[in-house]
């Protein structure tokens, strides 16, 4: 039958979120809390008042690729006129599934996304395993991204 793709919706939440656990631990994620319940409660309230979307590929029922995209607003500046912004996240494929396209095709959605959203540009922190496909898809390195974490 081949390779699906669909909008997440409520009833995938607890295999999505497992997911993004296990792509947050394959990128070396150390910290050992229980993150479910913030994640639930953020996909829920951003799914519902549209500034969270994400496509799922599925393999018949199985889930085996994530996407996702959560729209901020800023002040307008040269770069984002619109101020609007799309942080994509979630971009994880089952690694038997790797290196067919999925990857790209689901994140070619949520950029389809983004634009619809009327954001002027997306940013994502990319994993080393990541970087090749961003570049190749036009994305470019920020050197000037920085962190102050409270």
């Amino acid at each position: 039958m081949g390779i699906t793709y669909r909008k997440l919706n409520e009833e995938d939440l607890d295999i999505f979120i497992q997911m993004r656990i296990n792509q947050l631990r394959e990128e070396g994620a150390k910290e050992d809390i229980d993150l479910t319940p913030a994640l639930k409660d953020y996909y829920r309230r951003h799914m519902s008042d549209g500034t969270f979307v994400s496509w799922l590929a599925l393999d018949e029922d199985k889930i085996i690729g994530t996407s996702g995209m959560s729209f901020v607003e800023k002040p307008p500046y040269f770069g984002c006129p619109s101020g609007k912004m799309g942080l994509l996240s979630s971009m994880f494929t089952d690694p038997a599934y790797r290196r067919q396209g999925i990857a790209k095709e689901l994140l070619d959605r949520v950029v389809k996304e983004a634009r619809a959203y009327g954001c002027g540009t997306v940013q994502i922190t990319a994993s080393d395993m990541g970087v090749k496909l961003y570049t190749a898809y036009g994305f470019i390195h920020n050197g000037n991204f920085m962190q102050y974490k409270l």
